[in-house]
């Protein structure tokens, strides 16, 4: 049996189903590329059939992101597998992801199909994408709540077809550790050709069992964990890739095995796709968040001071992360600025630094220090660009408990100034108001979120909104010490990608 664990990212297929995440197509490429640097064996890059965007976003991702495994998902319909070829045929290994459901539950109320005919749809199905791809995966969803007896006979029954990997998903996150793995170890004594595939398992977490269903599937002989950056999916998510990465990384004293995983990109991944997702987060999840290498106890800091192994089973560079701060601040120059960038683990170009820069020292005379937190922000900031339609030029307000909030907002098209004035129920709703007078574009406000990059009173703030134009959800974000220009800004971004 190998010992190498294959990596099969779905952030930007399962993992942009999550509530509230929606990527664009050139976000999805952004994503892409980083993932191959990451490391993963095979990126799902979407659902083909499910929307002409889905399957555009696809089939870019086939075609510009080269040295890994490219899978669009497809139901077990020709029409699904058809559509999901022509998305993928560009890409340097292509697979096809057919899937269909065996539990009981699912048979009865979602396809009324007897146990014979789900047998022979997943075998037709496996059979039919052979003839485009040599690389077939089929999914026997909810297989956490399948008859064993029953699950062995469709594991067996689409290896003999062809399939070269079978997913046993635990679509619902119901089963129990002790018991998944159970169930890994039953289909590797019961299925007589099971080494002709690699067995794959794609766990949820609705329990909070998703890494642990994982890892124990592994210990039993999977050679496939299905994943997604942060933990992002359905419902309460999917098991997350930077838990299962050093869970097998920290432990290989206990499961012998290893990944294709760079783990010193994990940190600015998960960084990106909250960024891009608008998905925060959360301080204390394991591996990434802001509190994953921090330590506030006295006794701890005491031991980490004496022997960091004493409080920390991991080191923070491991997944690209400085344990340390260097402080910068309003006299800090360009070259002071760069070597930092450096340090942080970016890439970039001289023109970029002095776009940064420019940024960077706006923020520096606001507030006294600018953290780590605060540059990789404005990395970010630079990285995700794009060109803009409209620039901001000048925002100013006036408000109190007796007036009527008024906004003045001159805005840069090309070579054009425009300026108009609008009031509101606050000082950011004057502004989107002013906004939406010279772009001639209603947005509605869906969601609007805070967010503090560092410490201090004069930290720099982050405002993220999900605005709807045209009956299409858009996410912008804005970057600035002063948040009613941050929030200003978050609203440009989210038209620009619009216009």
């Amino acid at each position: 049996m190998s010992g190498k664990v294959y990596v099969f990212d779905t952030t930007l297929r399962d993992g942009e189903q999550s509530p509230g995440a929606s990527l664009n197509t050139g976000e999805k490429i952004i994503i892409a590329k980083q993932l191959a640097k990451l490391g993963v064996d095979i990126i799902e890059a979407g659902f083909p059939i499910s929307s002409p965007g889905d399957f555009e976003a696809v089939n870019l991702v086939a075609k510009e992101v080269k040295g890994v495994g490219v899978a669009g998902l497809a139901r077990a319909l020709k029409k699904d597998i058809d559509a999901a070829y022509e998305a993928l045929k560009s890409s340097e290994h292509p697979r096809i992801h057919t899937f269909l459901a065996t539990s009981p539950v699912h048979r009865k109320y979602k396809l009324n199909k007897t146990k014979e005919q789900i047998i022979e749809s997943a075998v037709e199905a496996v059979k039919y994408a052979k003839k485009y791809v040599s690389d077939v995966e089929f999914s026997a969803e909810d297989a956490g709540r399948t008859e064993p007896d029953f699950l062995a006979k469709v594991v067996e029954a689409v290896i003999s077809a062809g399939a070269t990997t079978v997913n046993i998903p635990d679509t619902v996150g119901y089963t129990i550790p002790e018991e998944f793995g159970g169930l890994i170890e039953y289909l590797f004594e019961k299925v007589e050709n099971i080494d002709k595939a690699v067995i794959s398992v794609h766990c949820h977490n609705d329990l909070g069992l998703a890494t642990a269903n994982s890892l124990a599937a592994v210990k039993a002989g999977a050679r496939q964990v299905e994943c997604t950056i942060n933990g992002l999916g359905e419902r309460a998510g999917n098991a997350a890739l930077e838990e299962v990465v050093m869970s097998l990384f920290v432990r290989k004293d206990f499961f012998g095995l290893e990944t294709g995983i760079n783990t010193k990109e994990i940190y600015r991944t998960s960084q990106l796709v909250s960024r891009l997702t608008g998905l925060k987060v959360q301080v204390n999840k394991s591996v990434v968040g802001a509190n994953a290498f921090a330590h506030e106890a006295g006794i701890h800091q005491d031991g980490v001071l004496k022997e960091r192994t004493t409080y920390e089973i991991m080191n923070a560079q491991t997944i690209g992360l400085e344990h340390n701060k260097f402080v910068l601040g309003k006299h800090s120059g360009r070259h002071a600025l760069a070597l930092k960038v450096k340090e942080l683990g970016y890439t970039v170009s001289d023109e970029e630094i002095n776009q940064i820069f420019e940024r960077f020292k706006k923020v520096a005379d606001k507030k006294k220090d600018v953290f780590d937190d605060d540059i990789h922000a404005l990395v970010h900031n630079q990285i995700d660009r794009f060109e803009e339609t409209y620039k901001l030029d000048y925002i100013g307000v006036q408000t109190g408990n007796k007036m009527i909030p008024t906004a003045t907002v001159t805005l840069i098209k090309g070579k054009d100034k425009v300026t108009d004035a609008a009031n509101g129920d606050g000082p950011v709703d004057a502004a989107y108001n002013a906004i939406s007078r010279i772009v001639k574009v209603e947005g509605k406000l869906r969601d609007y979120k805070i967010n503090s990059i560092s410490e201090g009173k004069d930290a720099l703030g982050e405002v993220t909104v999900n605005v709807e134009i045209a009956g299409k959800m858009v996410y912008g974000r804005g970057l600035s010490t002063d948040i009613i220009e941050a929030s200003a800004l978050a609203y440009i971004n989210a038209i620009n990608k619009v216009v």
